[in-house]
């Protein structure tokens, strides 16, 4: 796990897929990335999540008043998320918005699922990057607007156009080594600094 931005705040890592965000239930799910964090920083605190099968860019603060304001920001809306992700199938437009509310598929949990009823508000953008024809696979950007647990997950199934290797929501299209979704960047106005940062990683598929 690599560290990419460290300062007095805040510091951003390169999440590994496979790896917990945070401790689960029991011992033999305490490995995580706040927990690896803490051993260098013991005052870490983490601000955000991401599904243990995805990669990418995680955001942790170094302070309470720190992980308040930073997870603020989120919930305002002020940081800006990039995401990509290789999807099955060639999309009908280059780019577009899935706006669909989402709501937990209770009985069977952890999974979401579209739900216009009951669901909350849940907005992605996408745009594509490259189709691949040998087979049959698109590369997108993706920028959600909301944050959804599982979000991308659903909304791209949602459309006929589910993840690589995700095994709860891609059904026949779920092999692959993982989980082919990557936490490209984070932008945002630094609370302390107001310096504007944008921390991003490239994805390693």
């Amino acid at each position: 796990m690599n560290f990419l931005y460290v300062d007095d705040f805040l510091l951003v890592v390169d999440k590994v897929s496979g790896l917990l965000s945070v401790p689960g239930r029991g011992e033999h799910k305490r490995d995580s990335v706040v927990v690896r964090v803490q051993q260098r920083y013991p005052e870490a605190l983490v601000v955000h999540r991401l599904d243990m099968e995805t990669s990418g860019v995680l955001l942790l603060a170094r302070s309470r008043k720190m992980q308040r304001e930073l997870s603020l920001l989120f919930q305002q809306r002020k940081i800006e998320k990039r995401y990509l992700a290789l999807v099955t199938g060639k999309l009908p437009k280059y780019s577009g918005t899935i706006d669909k509310p989402l709501a937990a598929d209770w009985p069977r949990r952890p999974r979401q699922k579209v739900d216009f009823t009951h669901g909350k508000p849940s907005i992605t953008h996408y745009k594509v990057l490259q189709y691949h024809r040998n087979d049959n696979t698109s590369r997108l950007e993706l920028r959600p607007i909301t944050g959804r647990s599982h979000q991308l997950r659903v909304h791209l199934q949602s459309i006929g156009h589910p993840i690589v290797g995700d095994k709860l929501y891609a059904n026949d299209h779920a092999h692959a080594s993982r989980l082919m979704l990557h936490a490209l960047s984070l932008a945002f106005e630094h609370p302390a600094t107001k310096q504007r940062l944008r921390l991003q990683c490239p994805a390693g598929f």
